[in-house]
């Protein structure tokens, strides 16, 4: 992976328009579609299924995003599955597509409501979940398998509190798990015994909170049992926050006898799979608005509310004015068991090379809430004011759409 395209979409009324920007990965959304096509083919799929998707608007009589996602959703991936020629083509990679096109018709549909609010625009059949209000909103960076412990010490002292740990490596690049088990359990240890030591003052026991992203390449009960036996053995299972998709998505294996916060993520693709998940035994689901839609999210987020899950907002790792997005949404909901604040995934800063260039196209750069301060969010009153900035649109992206 060598780049991430950027979409801009743009939608008006007759007296209003939105702009919306959506980050495309077709890696994370179906790596299939990444491996079949070259890099700028799969992520012209993609473009072109948002194109398609905004050209059934047009004339269309909008009473919320959230209803639109539901009426043209079925029609837009079935357009996917035929241009991709892949009649299995993940619900994700959709969802992934219309992530520009739904922020759009928020802005719009805000405009047109007299809204200038994120809770606000809500409609209030989703606002339950979202009745909190933070002010700090930690800032989790990725522990990708290259990362050094010197850089993950780095981070600490920098005040990121919370490892997403990337676990699932394949170290001779021949799909061998005994391989990985193995591998995953050194980088562990080697990690439980270097920071085990390190306090932070925002979790109930102190200590740092690991969250393991294992992508899928667990393939049996029993191995990932080895891992959890492993982690007790070496006293790192207490500090253990979320075991992410350890299992491959089709294996559908029930996870509830495990003794461990297990969710969802890429799984989880709209509200009906978390439902089945919660059937599963998953404790929780990842929020994602800026890779699956904040019309999809809503309404994951309800079901997820109702089945007693938690929640919580990982990345894309998407550009700053998306960030915002996820920071609107995580600063309104309810803080993990064991950790004090809300968590928000953003790991942006750690792969875009022209970072520094991107936060200038932030409609407030400047602002303190834009970069983590100690490895914090820092949400003042101006933040919850602007709602982060996600109703203005900088020049710089008003450009490429308004002519």
């Amino acid at each position: 992976l060598s780049g991430a395209w950027q979409t801009i979409s743009y939608v008006e009324s007759e007296k209003n328009y939105g702009v919306g920007i959506g980050t495309q990965s077709v890696l994370w959304s179906d790596a299939k579609i990444f491996s079949e096509y070259s890099e700028a083919g799969g992520n012209a799929l993609m473009f072109a299924t948002t194109q398609f998707a905004l050209n059934l608007l047009k004339e269309l009589k909008i009473e919320n995003p959230v209803k639109v996602i539901e009426e043209i959703f079925e029609p837009v991936h079935q357009y996917a599955k035929k241009i991709t020629n892949n009649p299995d083509l993940r619900e994700t990679f959709t969802l992934n597509a219309l992530v520009s096109f739904d922020n759009a018709l928020w802005i719009l549909y805000a405009k047109e409501k007299g809204k200038t609010d994120f809770f606000e625009m809500i409609p209030e059949e989703f606002r339950k979940p979202l009745s909190f209000k933070h002010n700090y909103v930690a800032c989790i960076p990725l522990i990708s398998y290259s990362i050094t412990l010197e850089e993950i010490e780095e981070m600490l002292k920098e005040g990121f509190f919370v490892l997403k740990i990337k676990i699932g490596s394949d170290p001779q690049g021949n799909g061998d798990r005994e391989k990985m088990l193995e591998w995953d359990m050194e980088r562990i240890k080697s990690i439980h015994e270097k920071f085990s030591r390190f306090e932070t003052p925002f979790t109930e026991n102190g200590k740092l909170p690991y969250y393991f992203d294992a992508n899928g390449r667990y393939d049996t009960k029993e191995r990932l049992w080895k891992l959890i036996d492993f982690m007790e053995k070496i006293g790192a299972l207490q500090q253990v926050a979320i075991i992410e998709e350890p299992f491959p998505e089709k294996l559908e294996i029930d996870v509830s006898e495990f003794p461990v916060r297990i969710v969802a993520d890429e799984s989880a693709h709209t509200d009906k799979d978390v439902l089945k998940r919660a059937e599963m035994g998953y404790k929780g689901v990842a929020l994602k608005p800026i890779a699956k839609t904040l019309s999809m999210t809503l309404k994951i987020l309800k079901v997820a509310e109702e089945k007693n899950l938690d929640y919580f907002c990982a990345d894309l790792t998407v550009i700053p004015v998306l960030v915002e997005w996820n920071k609107c949404l995580a600063s309104r909901l309810k803080p993990l068991e064991g950790i004090k604040i809300p968590i928000v995934e953003s790991n942006g800063y750690q792969y875009y090379k022209n970072w520094e260039k991107l936060i200038e196209y932030h409609p407030y750069p400047n602002a303190k809430w834009v970069r983590p301060q100690n490895g914090i969010f820092i949400l003042n009153d101006e933040f919850f004011e602007k709602s982060g900035g996600i109703f203005d649109t900088s020049q710089h992206y008003l450009n490429l759409v308004k002519f």
